[in-house]
């Protein structure tokens, strides 16, 4: 991995989408704009009790995809980011200091939204579009 991945991951403001699937394979996607690479291997998030934190309990597999547009659909920057859940606090010192930090940029409401402080350990990188090039490319 690489700091480059680090700050781009953490540039704000973004939008990225969270990839999940259950079980069986039923699929969701959903938007965020909080999540945070805290190192080189590691993806932290706030999660309220939705989809997303369901589908992660039977299947701790996703990937985060960051998009940003260019002029043509090649100059769009971008990564798909492979995670695994690593981490799951319902409760605890963990959960309460992403609420805080959450209810410093949304308020407090907000930070009442977040039922979990998720932990996603870094799997795999792969460039937004793959046309032979690396990760690295897509992302500036």
């Amino acid at each position: 991995m690489s700091k480059k991945l680090m700050e781009y991951f953490n540039k704000q403001p973004r939008l990225g989408c969270l990839s999940t699937a259950n079980k069986e394979g039923k699929v969701n996607v959903a938007y965020f704009g909080s999540p945070k690479m805290i190192d080189e291997k590691t993806i932290v998030m706030g999660l309220g009790k939705n989809r997303t934190f369901a589908y992660l309990q039977e299947n701790p597999n996703a990937v985060f995809m960051i998009m940003e547009p260019g002029k043509t659909i090649p100059e769009w920057k971008g990564v798909r980011i492979y995670v695994r859940m690593s981490d799951c606090q319902t409760s605890g010192p963990k959960l309460d200091e992403m609420k805080a930090k959450i209810a410093a940029v949304t308020g407090e409401a907000g930070a009442k939204m977040i039922h979990a402080a998720v932990s996603f350990e870094i799997v795999d990188i792969k460039p937004l579009a793959d046309f032979g090039q690396g990760w690295e490319k897509s992302i500036g």
